[in-house]
């Protein structure tokens, strides 16, 4: 194992002086959800702001039950026409989070890749437990397809992605979208995702007490969102699906001092035996969630840049070097 970043562990001991979603009680939790994240210097600092030449602006899409609101980003010299359509959800255990977390590599993406990037704000837990986000960003992807023409988008050309519990839904809306016959995805890019809520991977008791998500945390966010239900269900732990043929190709980061690792990585496993195209990165010396710490954690850059380039040659074909996605396997030391 790897040394971990001076700055990782300084970002550690940050974190642990705000409350711990382990010790959080229902009240607690609906204060946390109503709390407007914003924008200002210190937020920045950690999570990043909006990339310099993003055109914002907040919109709905249908959810399962209602209107949701997403947040459209389009890069501002983009030419005339359709972009490719990239569709996120965003993180934060299925219980908190929120559009302004994901600003900061929604914008990103979009300015690198020349796309347009709709970020989906779904229904939370406790108060909305599984499958109410699975069918929120399910529906939501359905209905941003269908008008993508409205946000400038080509809906033919589309990838889905999302970092921690929004790695989950993707991978849960890949499923869907195969099993419910589209629409058709043409990457899932699955940032250090969760994919067993079973909990049975070992990196959670090898990461128990690792800075940003300790095991406590982890069970903490799957008991508030399955309830009593069964976390084994293909929806809720995508690792369980009985057949992972057919799903879109993929990409799979994954962090090293992170107790969902082994997570990303048995769901690569699985993919790669299905024959399905996998990309499979581990960010060594890597908390969970260096995406959401851009300025913090030193592999964020890199990791933003692989990212960026596996959604250009999945939306784009004439961009890609060969007829396939090979699977690739790597590490990059931070």
């Amino acid at each position: 194992m790897a040394r971990m970043d001076l700055r990782v562990r300084l970002l550690g001991r940050l974190l642990r002086a705000v409350d711990s979603i382990a010790t959080m009680d229902d009240e607690r939790i609906r204060q946390a959800q109503q709390t407007a994240l914003g924008h200002n210097p210190v937020i920045d600092l950690l999570l990043g702001g909006v990339a310099a030449g993003v055109g914002l602006r907040d919109a709905t899409a249908a959810g399962e039950t209602g209107p949701l609101p997403v947040r459209v980003y389009r890069p501002e010299a983009a030419p005339a026409g359709p972009l490719p359509l990239v569709v996120n959800y965003h993180g934060g255990g299925w219980v908190l989070g929120s559009l302004d977390q994901a600003d900061w590599l929604c914008s990103n993406v979009a300015l690198s890749v020349g796309a347009v990037v709709v970020s989906v704000d779904y229904r939370l837990a406790p108060a909305h437990r599984w499958p109410a986000a699975a069918e929120d960003c399910y529906r939501a992807t359905v209905d941003i397809t269908a008008r993508a023409a409205e946000f400038g988008a080509d809906g033919e050309r589309l990838a889905v992605m999302g970092d921690s519990a929004g790695g989950n839904l993707a991978a849960v809306v890949s499923l869907l979208a195969r099993d419910r016959s589209g629409p058709p995805i043409a990457l899932q890019a699955l940032l250090y995702p969760a994919t067993d809520l079973t909990l049975a991977s070992p990196s959670i008791r090898e990461n128990a007490h690792a800075p940003v998500l300790s095991e406590a945390d982890v069970v903490a966010f799957r008991d508030h969102y399955v309830g009593g239900l069964d976390p084994a269900d293909p929806y809720a732990s995508p690792l369980h699906a009985r057949d992972h043929r057919g799903l879109p190709p993929a990409l799979v980061q994954v962090a090293e001092h992170d107790p969902i690792r082994d997570d990303g990585l048995r769901y690569a496993a699985a993919l790669e035996r299905a024959d399905v195209p996998v990309r499979t990165t581990t960010y060594v010396g890597m908390p969970h969630g260096y995406l959401s710490f851009p300025r913090l954690c030193r592999s964020a850059p890199q990791a933003l840049g692989e990212l960026c380039a596996e959604l250009h040659a999945a939306l784009e074909p004439a961009a890609r070097a060969d007829d396939g996605h090979p699977t690739r396997r790597g590490e990059v030391l931070a």
